[in-house]
C-alpha cells in the first residue's frame, strides 16, 4: 500500500529520514495490521516487534528527533491505528525520562527500546484532565523518599505497564508550580488498577490508584517542583506526533477513497467523473498537505533546537486532527453503506480519529493555547 510519498522531498528531510521512511514502509507492509481480538496481547505482541525490527530505538534517548518520530507514527497509523498506539506510547511514557532522567533511571530505555518493557504516562486525573494545576494526586516526603496517593485516569496502557511516568502534587508552590515527575514501576506495592476503560477504538486505557506508595528519592525525575515543566516539555515533543497518526489515517482515507470512486460505477461512468466527488478528493488532497507541512515544520524546529515549539505544535496538532475527521467523514460518505459496515477500513479510521481531537490537549485548548502564544507575539 503505496501512499503519496512527493512530501519526502521537501527541505525539511534528510537523506536519513527517506531512508527510515523505506524502511518502515517495508516493515508495516509486511506486518501490519495485526488482530485486535485481544487487544492487550495485541499491544504486547507489537511492542515486541517493533523493538525486534528497531523501530523503538526511535522512541526514546537523550537526541530525539522529532521528524522521525513523525514519519514512524504517519507511516504505522497509515496501516494499523494500533501498531501507532503501540510506538507512540513507548515514547510518551519515557519522554521525561529521555530529556531530564538520571543515567540510573536511563536504564529503563533500554527494555522499552527493546520492546522487553512497555511504558505509561499518567497525568490525567478525575478532576483534572487539560487544566493540570487543579491535580491532586500528592507525593508527601518522607524521611530520604515519597509516598504517593491519589487517582490517574484515561491512562494509556494502564494496567499492561511495566513502569510509569507519574506527575504528582509535591507542593513546593501552589498550582502548576508545585507539581514534580517521578518514575514509578509497575509493580510496587500499592499500585491497583481501579478500571479498565472501554472506547470506541480498543486501546489498553486505565483508571489507577495509588494508597500510601512508597517511592526511593532516586524515583524523582529532574528537580522537585519541575514536573509541570517536564510534562510540558514532553508534550512539546510528542504533540506534534499526534498530528502526524492523524494525517497517516487521513491519507490511508484518501488512498481508500480514490480506489473506491475510481472503481464504483454511476450512471455508466466512474464515481471519480463526478465533479462533486472530484471536490472532495481535492479537499482532502488540500487538507493532506496543509497538515503535513505544519507538521513538519514543527518537528524540524524542534529538531534545529529550539528550545519551545508550543505555537508550532499546537498548531500542528490542531490541523492535522481536525483536518483528519473532516477527510474520514468524507470518506465515509463517499464508500456509502461499506463506510459504516463493521469492519471496513474507513469504519475504523472514523473510530480511531475521534480521540486524537482529545487527547494530549483537545481542539478547544490548542486554540487557547495559540492565541496566547499569538498575543505574547506582540498582537
Amino acid at each position: 500500500m503505496m501512499s503519496d510519498r512527493s512530501f519526502l522531498e521537501w527541505p525539511f528531510f534528510e537523506d536519513r529520514h527517506r531512508q527510515l521512511a523505506q524502511m518502515l514502509e517495508d516493515w508495516a507492509g509486511a506486518h501490519l495490521p495485526v488482530d485486535h481480538g485481544d487487544v492487550d496481547g495485541a499491544c504486547r505482541g507489537l511492542v515486541l516487534a517493533l523493538g525486534e525490527a528497531g523501530i523503538l530505538r526511535h522512541s526514546g534517548g537523550q537526541a530525539l528527533d522529532v521528524r522521525s518520530l513523525c514519519l514512524i507514527r504517519e507511516t504505522l497509523a497509515r496501516y494499523d491505528g494500533l501498531a501507532d498506539f503501540s510506538f507512540a506510547m513507548q515514547g510518551l511514557g519515557m519522554g521525561a525520562v529521555s530529556l531530564f532522567g538520571s543515567d540510573v533511571q536511563r536504564e529503563w530505555l533500554e527494555e522499552t527500546r527493546s520492546g522487553r518493557a512497555i511504558s505509561g504516562f499518567m497525568l490525567t486525573e478525575p478532576v483534572a484532565g487539560s487544566d493540570v494545576a487543579n491535580m491532586v494526586t500528592t507525593a508527601v516526603r518522607d524521611g530520604d523518599g515519597f509516598v504517593l496517593n491519589g487517582e490517574k485516569t484515561w491512562i494509556s496502557n494502564g494496567g499492561i505497564a511495566d513502569v510509569y511516568t507519574v506527575i504528582a502534587r509535591t507542593g513546593e508552590a501552589p498550582g502548576a508550580r508545585g507539581l514534580s515527575a517521578f518514575l514509578v514501576p509497575a509493580d510496587v506495592v500499592g499500585l491497583s488498577v481501579v478500571e479498565r476503560l472501554e472506547v470506541i477504538a480498543p486501546h489498553p486505557l486505565a483508571r489507577l490508584r495509588f494508597e500510601d506508595v512508597r517511592l526511593p528519592a532516586t524515583a524523582l525525575i529532574g528537580e522537585a517542583g519541575a514536573g509541570f515543566r517536564i510534562a510540558m516539555s514532553v508534550l512539546d515533543v510528542f504533540r506534534s506526533t499526534v498530528g502526524a497518526a492523524a494525517l497517516g489515517f487521513a491519507r490511508r482515507a484518501m488512498d481508500e477513497s480514490l480506489k473506491r470512486v475510481g472503481a464504483r460505477q454511476i450512471f455508466g461512468a466512474p464515481l471519480f467523473d463526478l465533479q462533486m466527488v472530484q471536490g472532495h478528493i481535492a479537499d482532502m488532497a488540500l487538507g493532506i498537505d496543509a497538515s503535513a507541512l505544519l507538521i513538519y515544520r514543527a518537528a524540524w524546529a524542534k529538531d534545529m533546537g529550539a528550545a519551545r515549539v508550543t505555537r508550532e505544535a499546537a498548531m500542528a496538532k490542531l490541523h492535522a486532527t481536525e483536518t483528519a475527521q473532516e477527510i474520514i467523514d468524507a470518506a465515509v460518505q463517499l464508500h456509502g453503506g461499506d463506510g459504516v459496515r463493521k469492519g471496513h477500513i474507513v469504519e475504523s479510521l472514523y473510530r480511531e480519529i475521534r480521540a486524537l481531537r482529545i487527547y494530549e490537549g483537545a481542539s478547544d485548548v490548542q486554540k487557547v493555547v495559540i492565541a496566547r502564544q499569538a498575543a505574547a507575539g506582540g498582537i
